[in-house]
């Protein structure tokens, strides 16, 4: 990763669509002259499975997979993040080893805040906490949805809900395509199925014109139907 001071990591601490904005103008100050910014390639790995977290990850470009190695090094993505978010914060408030591996899936930039001015700032301001325990809380009621869904849903249902939830995330282009470009393969390990599955049942969708395919893009084209497909599993 290439490092770089500062204006970036303003920009994140500074933006007014985050949790930092509860935060008074020294308290930002203090993160901003404890914060570095990185530049990372499409595909590089941000911190693996295993790792001690040393500090708060912000999103500030691009977007970024979170997953695990399951049986046979086959991946699960377990989350996907959005800009401003933040990626892996669990295991620092945890204070344990990230129980997961996060990888960049287009060119982008992080914010990494370190651990200890974080926590002196968190001392300091009750509503910040509070503001992080709403996100976690937020989270947490994701991921339960997401375990039912990989696990009690049907094929059909489980690539339906993955499109509805990276269109959700991501917002659709100029286009009306879904924003985010992802392989056929983690489609899948976000689906939890394999990836002929996910190709078969891509197509069908596209068969039934319920979305159009070109390449990576994706549009749906019956949100309906798509939604419908997703609520029945």
């Amino acid at each position: 990763m290439k490092s770089s001071q500062s204006s970036n990591c303003a920009q994140c601490i500074n933006n007014v669509n985050t949790i930092f904005s509860c935060l008074t103008l020294e308290e930002k100050e203090i993160l901003k002259n404890h914060s570095s910014c990185f530049s990372l390639k499409k595909g590089e790995i941000i911190y693996k499975e295993g790792e001690k977290p040393n500090g708060l990850i912000c999103l500030v470009a691009g977007k970024v997979k979170i997953f695990k190695e399951g049986i046979g090094g086959r991946e699960q993505i377990v989350r996907m993040t959005r800009l401003g978010g933040f990626i892996g914060y669990r295991a620092l408030f945890a204070e344990e080893n990230y129980n997961s591996s996060s990888q960049t899936i287009e060119d982008s930039e992080i914010c990494v805040i370190e651990k200890e001015p974080l926590y002196e700032v968190l001392k300091g301001n009750s509503l910040f906490a509070l503001q992080l325990i709403k996100l976690m809380a937020a989270e947490l009621g994701n991921a339960n949805t997401r375990t039912v869904t990989l696990t009690q849903k049907h094929i059909r249902g489980r690539l339906a809900e993955s499109l509805l939830f990276l269109k959700d995330t991501y917002g659709l282009d100029k286009d009306s395509n879904i924003n985010v470009l992802l392989s056929r393969e983690d489609i899948a390990n976000l689906s939890n199925m394999t990836t002929s599955n996910a190709i078969r049942t891509l197509s069908s969708f596209s068969a039934e014109q319920v979305i159009a395919i070109d390449g990576r893009k994706i549009k749906i084209l019956d949100m309906a139907k798509l939604e419908r497909t997703s609520r029945l599993g």
